[in-house]
């Protein structure tokens, strides 16, 4: 019921305003939505073809959420895991795939007072990306960077609040050490890259063909190795006259992990984020023992909002300048409509990609 409605009634002006209040009381702050919206839906556990663009009735916010029109949302490995069914969402959070959006707040629950309606924010959700709304905690969603788009801010949440998370808030990766990235022309990896070097770090990186290793350099690699024709370990080694690395941030696991163990220096950091190559392996850990090296490892998606509101804050304060500045930017390897997502999922299979991977309304 808008102002102009009620003065035309003769109300007084605090009749009119406990009648506003009266009618925001009722529910989440929030402009006109659609009864119906467009999301992925994951039809069974399977391939590329079993994500299909579905109808179902938009999200509302809670207390200290918003709701968040999507622009656009990032493509992640963990998407792919889900789909396949090998990556359950946590308890409470949405079965839509899409852990990474950006978009214009069209409402806001109990609480949620930062950002007002019609801002535009780039958020970490624990689901629900791939759709036309999607629920966000306010407390991790980020403005976009001065001169950023929604394709760019979407591409930020989830590889700048996991390697934040991963190399500097529980790693502490400092000015002058080593960090040895694998799969540098990921969305992970060209991330890591470029903060690690910001930060002062000799960065080397793994990538899987000369044109990969290439991309990695240009964007700030000291090293970048082909791991399909080249010893990594050996690679490393020569690099550093036998002293190893301070730092390996790996998604890889299977057998890296012993490779890993094999060119880490004393008192150096393993920090494992994902298993491409699979969780299981032989491994004499007898060098961690020598080295005094740390094999630690993390997942995001399930930390409490506490965490991540911490990790938002780290990013929106020594982070987001290096964006602006255009020290450091995401980089986008392709872009596929919102109803193309198997599409976009198969660009991902193909591990041909450069960066990262958008869907857009």
């Amino acid at each position: 019921m808008a102002v102009k409605g009620l003065a035309s009634l003769g109300m007084s002006r605090s009749i009119m305003l406990d009648a506003i209040n009266e009618f925001n009381a009722m529910g989440p702050e929030m402009t006109s939505l659609p009864e119906k919206m467009t999301a992925i839906a994951i039809t069974e556990p399977g391939g590329p073809e079993v994500l299909e663009p579905t109808e179902m009735v938009p999200p509302k916010p809670g207390a200290n959420q918003i709701l968040v029109k999507v622009e656009a949302a990032g493509i992640n490995r963990p998407d792919v895991m889900q789909r396949q069914g090998l990556y359950p969402p946590p308890p409470g959070a949405s079965e839509i795939p899409g852990l990474e959006i950006a978009g214009e707040i069209v409402a806001r629950g109990e609480g949620a007072e930062r950002f007002g309606i019609g801002d535009r924010v780039t958020a970490l959700v624990t689901g629900g990306g791939y759709a036309q709304y999607c629920v966000a905690e306010e407390q991790i969603a980020l403005p976009y960077p001065k001169g950023f788009d929604a394709v760019r801010a979407a591409a930020l949440p989830e590889t700048f609040f996991t390697v934040w998370h991963n190399v500097f808030y529980r790693g502490g990766l400092m000015a002058g050490e080593s960090i040895l990235i694998h799969g540098g022309t990921s969305g992970i990896g060209t991330t890591a890259i470029q903060l690690a070097k910001a930060f002062g770090a000799t960065v080397l990186t793994t990538a899987g063909s000369a044109e990969k290793c290439t991309a990695c350099e240009e964007l700030g690699a000291d090293l970048a190795i082909n791991y399909r024709d080249q010893d990594f370990v050996e690679r490393v080694k020569d690099a550093t006259d036998g002293k190893g690395v301070n730092f390996i941030l790996d998604m890889v696991g299977g057998d890296y992990i012993q490779k890993n163990l094999n060119c880490v220096a004393e008192d150096g950091r393993i920090h494992q984020i994902a298993f491409l190559h699979g969780p299981k392996a032989t491994v004499d850990f007898t060098r961690l023992m020598i080295r005094r090296a740390t094999f630690t490892g993390s997942t995001l998606r399930p930390r409490p909002v506490t965490v991540k509101a911490q990790l938002a804050r780290g990013l929106e304060e020594q982070v987001w300048p290096l964006l602006e500045s255009g020290k450091v930017k995401p980089i986008i390897d392709s872009t596929f409509p919102l109803e193309k997502a198997s599409d976009a999922h198969r660009r991902m299979e193909e591990s041909a990609h450069i960066g990262k991977i958008i869907l857009t309304a």
